[in-house]
């Protein structure tokens, strides 16, 4: 049985994405960050949105280029230490804030995946992430409760992709992939290389292709990607 093509042209993908948006950006730094999407999203200009991504990137790439260009209101990261601009916007209130330790960021996003509300965890407890969340006692521990965090859209990079939307990821660059592409309602999907169906081994498919909805084609990786030889 052959399934559908999901196959797409950048700028009618990215066109999808509207002004005031949830968008997930997979990645940790570098590795995983669908660089060429995030592009085509600054072209395209859609504001006020929310991006949720582990970090915030560096000056001059990925999350920096959408800061840059005012269409950021809200970033929901673990750390954005190594974007000054991302500081600085958070400190003169141009740019909404919300810190989420990383395990605990990647687990809500997995429970969303997962079709579950939130998870209770005593991770954080008696410290300022505990400020104002909602706390429930278990078995006589008391534990936070941490809500799922879905997104309307997920933005993903992978290294090979067949044309229904098998995904396969490059050793660490699979981070917070998977588990995002899972919690969007349309993830978008980049490929360095993209098969026909059937030319990814089962075991090697990391994202099934029914959690992809559009599919684009990487003619080459701008320098930006930092890409070795492997």
């Amino acid at each position: 049985m052959v399934m559908p093509d999901k196959s797409a042209d950048i700028g009618s993908a990215i066109a999808r994405i509207h002004d005031g948006a949830s968008v997930m950006l997979g990645g940790f730094g570098v590795p995983g960050t669908p660089f060429c999407l995030i592009e085509e999203l600054v072209r395209q200009g859609a504001k006020n949105l929310t991006i949720i991504k582990n970090d915030a990137n560096e000056m001059g790439m990925g999350v920096d280029w959408l800061l840059e260009n005012g269409q950021v209101s809200k970033l929901v990261a673990s750390h954005i230490g190594l974007n000054a601009r991302a500081i600085a916007m958070m400190n003169d209130g141009a740019l909404q804030v919300e810190f989420v330790a990383q395990g605990i960021l990647a687990e809500r996003i997995r429970i969303a995946g997962a079709g579950l509300l939130g998870f209770v965890t005593d991770i954080g407890m008696g410290t300022p992430l505990a400020e104002g969340k909602e706390q429930v006692k278990v078995n006589g521990v008391t534990g936070i409760l941490e809500p799922a965090l879905k997104a309307d859209f997920a933005l993903v990079h992978a290294e090979t992709a067949d044309t229904f939307g098998n995904l396969y990821y490059a050793a660490a660059a699979r981070n917070f992939n998977p588990l995002m592409a899972m919690a969007a309602q349309c993830t978008i999907a980049e490929a360095e290389t993209i098969v026909d169906q059937g030319q990814i081994k089962p075991e090697n498919v990391h994202t099934p292709g029914p959690f992809v909805d559009q599919l684009v084609a990487l003619k080459q990786l701008p320098e930006v990607y930092g890409v070795v030889r492997r």
